[in-house]
């Protein structure tokens, strides 16, 4: 599956630029969301080929949202790379428990974010 359409999902502005500056450089269109609640409803309307997810955010977690994608049709199929400061090894079985299919700590690396692209591709 190529990777043309991404989704990144962050509450920090600082932390949504960082990471759609180093997805656009790939050449993929890059959507962007500020809450889970807003993720899901842009993931099903605009059908991204991945999703960069934080998990702390307020109303709706990444955990929330990606259980919300994971259990809809339309969204089922699109894999949910999840990007935290949580770095324990329970955060990261949690978020594979919740269907994330990929994992970056914060602080993370450009490196780390393509890599995660290109294992999508």
């Amino acid at each position: 599956m190529a990777i043309n359409k991404v989704l990144v999902v962050d509450d920090s502005d600082t932390e949504l630029s960082n990471i759609k500056g180093i997805v656009s450089s790939t050449g993929c269109i890059v959507l962007s969301a500020s809450s889970g609640a807003e993720a899901v409803e842009i993931a099903k309307n605009e059908q991204p080929d991945i999703i960069f997810m934080d998990i702390i955010m307020p109303d709706m977690d990444g955990y929330e949202a990606t259980r919300k994608l994971n259990n809809d049709p339309k969204t089922r199929d699109i894999p949910i790379v999840f990007v935290s400061s949580k770095n324990q090894k329970a955060d990261k079985l949690w978020a594979q428990m919740q269907g994330g299919k990929g994992y970056v700590t914060k602080p993370y690396t450009a490196d780390k974010i393509i890599d995660q692209l290109k294992s999508f591709n």
